[in-house]
């Protein structure tokens, strides 16, 4: 009977001990599920990130595209402008030319009237040599003959004086003509030399894009791959995480929505890109392209002045004679002077489109005192040839012409050596 009941013991520990160990069976495959599941998780993280830096990739590669459109548009409407501006200057020219003929022409009609009323007054003289008009009358033989040559006489002294008359007014005449022409043919040749600084500018910034754009189409494709390398671990880890859990008769509901899930981040990349809106563009001299913000001690007129063209920061681009009629101002087609009356006028300011008369349009005050608002000048291809609103803290907001509408530090080298120190405030 002893042996009977140590023969049972002995079953039943063999039995237990059979039945503690199978969990330790199954706990293996378990770990290696819960393990494979967490790899596909990081995984499809990456995915979703990646996906999300591509969408931010192609938002910004569409905006630079269509910056780039704007600037391709102002370097053609530049172009014509030179075009156009070449063809003026010939013209200038030829007037100058004209004028300066017409000159030789009626100096040489007074060289030959002179000529001929000196012939005619010696005609009258009874002997040879010089003599005035008096001697020609006292030498009258008879009262007839008096009256006769004091006729004659009266009728040269007074065709020498309306002659006289006449060539000062012609002579006037021309050479108020020709310094007009002269003034035209200089403010001419500024413009050209605006406009070709202004070009070579313009395509420095193209050439900024296209490298900018060569480099955001790389990170795309980098991006790409990065998702293709991701999607095919992520299948991999798929096909592994199915077969264990069939392995172990474990429903694979959920890899094939894991998997679906996965699959789905697939539609970001390739879906089409959100319109753009307002991209950051920097240029030589701009530091801060960011809006501005609100100033302390500025009245609502400046600071509506001041704010005004933060739509247009980075959308925008610089042509020469832009900004003057409602499709440029749609846009945002400005030179330094339009956007300075533009802004102005969106507090309610009319004042002057072009540099000349801005520098008119209120009152000059020393460089130390300027405030937000203030218009600030720079001597860049002539004296005062750039305009711009100051914003504080050292800068403004103004139509560059490499950037379009951006705001620059005036303590950047270039600005700084091109600042000349005038200032015209126009809200006190």
């Amino acid at each position: 009977m002893k042996k009977k009941l140590t023969a049972l013991s002995t079953i039943v520990m063999l039995g237990l001990g059979s039945a503690y160990s199978i969990p330790a069976v199954k706990a293996a495959p378990n770990n290696n599920l819960q393990s494979i599941k967490g790899q596909r998780s990081g995984v499809q993280a990456g995915i979703s990130k990646a996906n999300s830096e591509i969408t931010k990739v192609q938002s910004d590669l569409a905006k630079l595209i269509e910056q780039t459109s704007r600037v391709d548009q102002a370097i053609k409407d530049n172009n014509s402008m030179m075009k156009k501006t070449e063809i003026n200057i010939q013209d200038s020219k030829s007037q100058v030319q004209k004028l300066e003929q017409e000159v030789s022409v009626i100096k040489k009609r007074i060289a030959t009237r002179n000529e001929i009323l000196k012939k005619r007054a010696v005609s009258f003289q009874e002997s040879g040599g010089t003599v005035n008009y008096l001697d020609v009358l006292l030498g009258a033989s008879s009262f007839s003959d008096f009256i006769d040559r004091m006729g004659a006489v009266s009728t040269f002294v007074q065709a020498d004086q309306d002659f006289i008359k006449q060539y000062e007014a012609d002579k006037k005449e021309v050479e108020v003509k020709q310094a007009t022409v002269q003034k035209k043919l200089t403010e001419l040749k500024e413009m050209k030399t605006e406009l070709v600084g202004m070009h070579d500018q313009i395509l420095d910034q193209k050439k900024e894009n296209d490298t900018l754009k060569k480099e955001l189409k790389q990170k795309e494709k980098e991006q790409l791959d990065r998702i293709a390398k991701l999607k095919g671990k992520d299948r991999e880890l798929a096909l592994k995480e199915y077969n264990m859990m069939h392995a172990n008769n474990v429903a694979p509901a959920t890899v094939s929505a894991n998997n679906n899930n996965s699959g789905n981040d697939n539609s970001t990349s390739n879906s089409s890109t959100p319109s753009p809106s307002s991209p950051s563009s920097n240029e030589s001299g701009s530091d801060d392209n960011t809006p501005v913000a609100t100033h302390t001690g500025a009245s609502g007129s400046v600071q509506e002045v001041i704010t005004a063209g933060n739509k247009y920061i980075g959308n925008s681009v610089y042509v020469f004679g832009g900004g003057r009629n409602a499709y440029d101002v749609a846009h945002g087609r400005f030179d330094c002077s339009s956007f300075v009356h533009w802004a102005y006028a969106q507090a309610g300011y009319n004042i002057g489109s072009s540099t000349d008369s801005l520098k008119y349009a209120g009152r000059q005050v020393p460089a130390s005192q300027m405030k937000p608002g203030d218009l600030v000048f720079f001597n860049t291809y002539k004296t005062d040839g750039h305009v711009g609103i100051y914003v504080g803290g050292g800068k403004f907001i103004g139509s560059q012409s490499s950037t379009g509408v951006a705001i620059a530090s005036m303590s950047n080298s270039y600005w700084k050596s091109t600042f000349n120190g005038r200032v015209v405030r126009i809200i006190d």
